[in-house]
């Protein structure tokens, strides 16, 4: 079934009886070809871009809990492309383009909304460094402007401006920057990769992984062993535990993220907005929640729930740069777990046994990564070569110290994310 608006307006007509499943529940088969471990959004386009661009081989993706319920759907929903680092900043630009022609493609609203991102700054120093990143983006063929103090004021009028410890500079603005609908991103692909013959495997944990000689032979699972000729491995903060079935050790540390949001409220704020200082960002979503977070709960954790003085530090950021949202009430917080890399850049990459790849580390990016990075692991796992725009996202970077990408400046070391 496609979606159009004469489908809406009939089924409103006729009490919405004849809408179907958006994806099959289907049993494991006994083999596949592909096999995607994760069925958050990485996995769903992975498997979508594999079956719409790469390969007619049969693909499974085995979810251990439901679509939906893992960091897709636990996130602040920001879609930008303004990163600085060659590798990072070709990758993202691909990203953003993607996701420009994502809906088309899917034939399904993920409500992207390109409503603009300002990255305020708060000194001379960091004025320099958002117009260098500003810079970097243009050359790279994305767009970018800086604006000054007034510039910023004009857009948005309510920040306070004049805070002792960090006064508004101004800011980067990225107008084609924005957010999307986090859960809708997920439906979209799953949709969209069952169309394309991809089994969707829900509730199916995967217990171990089989290799022999050096060589991925399958998996095992809750709902028995599936045999696979190539495996990739694409499971988020769960990457340490997935990649150990196959005896390996990755770079990757998984902590809690926050996420918050407000009371619904009136339109108030048409922009995405990041307090560079603080580490907080903010948007308004569709149903007039303020939706914002801030920094990682900085202690290694796979719950998905935070902790009261992270909570704190963030409202206390909140506060900081807009005093009028002390007067929401704050409706729910979740978390998500994210993998954090030591320099904070991904890894798209094959493994050390022949058919088996890792996907992981995506640090603050995951949601904004989503539709490259389906994209780029469906390349690689397809022609066992990796995707140009990925070519940097080597695992071996941690090993050998050759093409580390220090994204933050944290001097590609875990306790100073």
């Amino acid at each position: 079934m496609r979606f159009s608006a004469w489908q809406v307006l009939k089924e409103g007509l006729t009490g919405n009886k004849g809408w179907k499943p958006h994806w099959r529940s289907p049993e494991p088969q006994s083999e596949y070809d592909i096999i995607i471990i994760g069925g958050g959004g990485h996995g769903l386009s992975t498997a979508y871009h594999l079956a719409a661009k790469y390969t007619d081989k049969r693909i499974a993706v085995l979810e251990k809990g439901y679509i939906g319920g893992g960091n897709v759907g636990r996130n602040t929903t920001i879609v930008r492309a303004n990163y600085f680092l060659k590798g990072n900043s070709e990758f993202y630009s691909h990203s953003l383009k993607l996701w420009e022609r994502m809906e088309k493609d899917l034939n399904y609203n993920a409500m992207h909304s390109q409503r603009g991102i300002l990255n305020l700054f708060h000194s001379d120093g960091q004025r320099d460094a958002a117009a260098r990143r500003g810079n970097m983006m243009v050359n790279q063929g994305d767009d970018a402007i800086l604006l000054d103090r007034e510039g910023v004021r004009d857009i948005l009028p309510y920040l306070d401006y004049d805070n002792i410890r960090f006064p508004v500079y101004g800011a980067l603005y990225h107008k084609r920057g924005g957010t999307a609908r986090h859960d809708a991103v997920a439906w979209g692909y799953a949709r969209g990769a069952d169309q394309r013959g991809v089994d969707i495997i829900q509730n199916c944990e995967v217990t171990g992984i089989d290799i022999e000689n050096g060589v991925v032979k399958g998996v095992q699972t809750s709902k028995g062993p599936i045999k696979a000729k190539k495996v990739g491995m694409v499971v988020a903060g769960r990457s340490s535990q997935v990649a150990a079935m196959a005896g390996m050790q990755v770079p990757i540390e998984s902590t809690v993220l926050q996420a918050f949001v407000t009371e619904g409220l009136k339109p108030v704020l048409d922009n995405v907005v990041t307090f560079g200082m603080g580490h907080f960002y903010i948007s308004q979503s569709d149903k007039g929640g303020l939706v914002f977070g801030g920094d990682i709960d900085m202690y290694a954790s796979y719950a998905q729930r935070g902790n009261l003085p992270t909570t704190e530090h963030v409202i206390d950021a909140a506060m900081t740069l807009m005093p009028m949202i002390g007067k929401a009430k704050l409706l729910r917080s979740w978390g998500g777990i994210m993998d954090m890399s030591p320099d904070g850049s991904p890894v798209i990459d094959k493994t050390h046994v022949e058919g088996l790849y890792l996907n992981c580390g995506w640090n603050y990016g995951g949601f904004k990564a989503v539709p490259a990075s389906g994209d780029c692991f469906a390349h690689l796992i397809a022609k066992d070569e990796p995707h140009p725009v990925a070519e940097k996202f080597r695992l071996d970077r941690f090993r050998t110290g050759h093409g580390i990408m220090d994204e933050e400046g944290t001097g590609s070391q875990h306790n100073t994310h």
